[in-house]
């Protein structure tokens, strides 16, 4: 009883084939049929005919005629299958698009209903909220930097400068010559300055003396 109860409370899984997937198949099977019946009549029309020629070879001309009618009221036949075979391919292409497009429809309306729950996480004025504080974060990076720049002075924007010549030339393999950062010493100044001194003094005494002269 155990064994009966449990299988009697497994739930069947719902069948995927709806009542328009039953329809097309109907109307295929019908379309088939209709084939066939073509076939035969189309076999027969022949068979009709080679044997109203066989009669009227053996002189018996009414069976020929009857034959020739037989055949005449098939073909009749034939054409009204053939009108009912395109209508039933025209109905199953008809249902089968018609299928395609709630396929569509139910995807847009998943969709729609989808992004109206996105729509009801978004509030305005939290999107709102946000975007001023970017704004406001962006200005004070702004004002950062001006601050930043304006700290530095004109030689320390030389020095900035300097060094990304010299980080292009690095990247460019070019060597630039190193320029020296310190002054001249003092007392260098003083001894050329002392030597243009003694000179002047030594011309100015040699003009004198040829003027004694």
């Amino acid at each position: 009883m155990g064994a009966f109860f449990g299988k009697s409370s497994k739930k069947t899984a719902p069948s995927r084939i709806t009542d328009q997937d039953k329809a097309v198949l109907q109307l295929k099977q019908q379309r088939d049929r209709l084939k066939q019946y073509q076939k035969r009549i189309e076999l027969q029309l022949e068979n009709d005919r080679l044997m109203a020629k066989k009669c009227l070879q053996q002189g018996r001309k009414d069976r020929a005629k009857l034959l020739l009618r037989k055949k005449k009221y098939q073909e009749s036949l034939l054409s009204n299958a053939d009108k009912q075979l395109e209508n039933l391919e025209k109905l199953a292409a008809d249902l089968e698009f018609a299928q395609v497009e709630m396929k569509v429809l139910d995807g847009l309306k998943q969709g729609n209903a989808a992004l109206k729950k996105v729509h009801e996480m978004l509030d305005i004025n939290e999107v709102e909220k946000i975007m001023d504080e970017t704004r406001e974060g962006i200005e004070k990076q702004q004002e950062i930097d001006a601050i930043l720049t304006d700290v530095l002075t004109q030689q320390d924007e030389d020095d900035v400068l300097a060094e990304l010549d010299a980080l292009e030339a690095e990247e460019q393999g070019v060597e630039l010559p190193s320029v020296p950062s310190d002054d001249l010493p003092a007392a260098v100044e003083d001894e050329e300055e002392s030597v243009e001194t003694k000179a002047t003094k030594t011309k100015t005494n040699t003009k004198k003396v040829l003027v004694e002269a």
